[in-house]
């Protein structure tokens, strides 16, 4: 079965090129078909840049900061260089460190193993998990999705207002919601966390790939993001931001590399001076592959002209809203309504489908990949679906005749052709019409 064609003008911008664009997989009706990944949220493909930057290093690779050899050198000069390239990608001010490590919930793990004593954290329940749940040892206080930005500013001003007693306070935001791809006030958050004492972290993941991002402009504490979502993979991401809490807390892992001094003592154990920079929290051989595909993927953006693939993206998200809008029974999901800005993720649910099934049948019949579930921000898909807080939600498929809140996400970026958003408006046409 074939998508409908979708009458549309391409856009102005030619997508960057990415690996995969060339793959062809099976179609349940039949024949073959050029894959369409529409799942960016999930893991963006890698562009073609960055693989060729890596490719062309892999023959110097070398140990960082373990060795003298021309090739050890090399790599921990170019590992260091990744910094001051993803620190200027951000926006960060002078004294900011970045630190690499796996992911954005490695990042927020890591930073919440540094909170002060007593450090109170305010986030909100519309969060991504990696941003809900590592807060562990700190008393935290959910606060209920707003459906405005300005509620939401007015609900973190109360929140933060009522806290008692008064000590430190670290407020966690989205830039970009991975369910709906609505933008946050982010500068807003920020001068309301600021004016009641609190610091705040920003979690970019979604944000970094499709806009701009600018630590002091915007001043927030802290930035997170993952490298798999900015179109570099090898499993790497990073934490940037205000030095402080991280020189003065415990490090994150204990290790080789993040420790300056080991001695014995006298009562037959070791004494450790840990290092009081970046490296206090990079314990073990890091992952120059994962840092340099970072900082490359940074360096294309920007050279590509964000502000044209923003531009070129903004143009993709009407085309699908337009699509989706004309297609009966189908409803996008929305915190803050129709009107809100958004990057290129959007989630909606059709009557009558469940929406595991729905992805499937992108995949089986059109070659489309796309995302079905709760996409592990439950709350907020419950909160969208306006489910009960104990309902059942999965991915995958459903047991015939139960009941789940589940719905269907399709994801874009700068590497997308205009004819996988034809393809899938016209796909979405015709399995609601069959």
């Amino acid at each position: 079965m074939s998508a409908c064609p979708v009458t549309a003008v391409a856009t102005t911008v030619e997508p960057l090129p990415v690996l995969g664009r060339d793959v062809r997989v099976p179609l349940a009706t039949g024949g073959e078909v050029t894959y369409a990944a529409l799942d960016y949220a999930a893991s963006a493909p890698a562009l073609q840049r960055v693989w060729d930057d890596v490719a062309a290093y892999a023959p110097y690779y070398g140990s960082v900061h373990r060795g003298a050899g021309y090739l050890s050198q090399l790599s921990t000069d170019l590992f260091e260089g990744c910094r001051a390239t993803v620190a200027a990608f951000l926006g960060c001010r002078e004294d900011d460190q970045v630190v690499f490590t796996r992911s954005t919930t490695d990042s927020l793990n890591l930073l919440a193993s540094v909170l002060p004593a007593g450090c109170r954290v305010f986030v909100f329940e519309t969060e991504h998990h990696a941003a809900l749940l590592p807060w562990r040892g700190a008393e935290v206080t959910y606060l209920d999705a707003p459906r405005s930005p300005r509620e939401a500013v007015e609900t973190l001003e109360r929140a933060l207002a009522d806290r008692e007693p008064y000590g430190p306070g670290l407020v966690c935001v989205t830039g970009a919601s991975n369910v709906t791809g609505e933008l946050w006030p982010v500068r807003e958050l920020a001068a309301a966390a600021h004016a009641h004492g609190a610091r705040i972290v920003l979690d970019a993941a979604q944000l970094a790939p499709h806009h701009p991002v600018d630590v002091a402009e915007w001043d927030v504490d802290w930035v997170a993001f993952s490298g798999h979502k900015l179109y570099a993979p090898f499993g790497a991401g990073v934490l940037a931001g205000r030095a402080d809490w991280l020189r003065a807390a415990e490090p994150y892992l204990a290790g080789g590399g993040a420790s300056r001094r080991v001695a014995r003592n006298a009562e037959g154990g070791v004494e450790v001076e840990w290092h009081d920079t970046v490296a206090r929290h990079e314990a073990g051989s890091p992952n120059v592959i994962g840092a340099y595909a970072i900082a490359a993927a940074c360096k294309a953006l920007q050279e590509a002209g964000f502000d044209r693939l923003v531009e070129r993206e903004r143009e993709l998200i009407a085309r699908v809203r337009a699509g989706l809008a004309d297609v009966p029974g189908v409803r996008v999901l929305s915190l803050f309504g129709e009107d809100a800005p958004r990057v290129g993720v959007l989630s909606f649910v059709v009557d009558g489908w469940n929406s595991s099934r729905f992805a499937a049948a992108l995949s089986a019949e059109y070659g489309i990949g796309v995302r079905d579930g709760l996409f592990c921000a439950h709350p907020l898909v419950r909160v969208l679906l306006n489910g009960d807080r104990d309902a059942d939600g999965e991915c995958g498929g459903p047991d015939e005749g139960r009941s789940v809140l589940n719905a269907v996400r399709v994801s874009f970026g700068a590497g997308t052709p205009d004819e996988h958003v034809e393809r899938f408006v016209g796909a979405v046409r015709e399995l609601v019409s069959a």
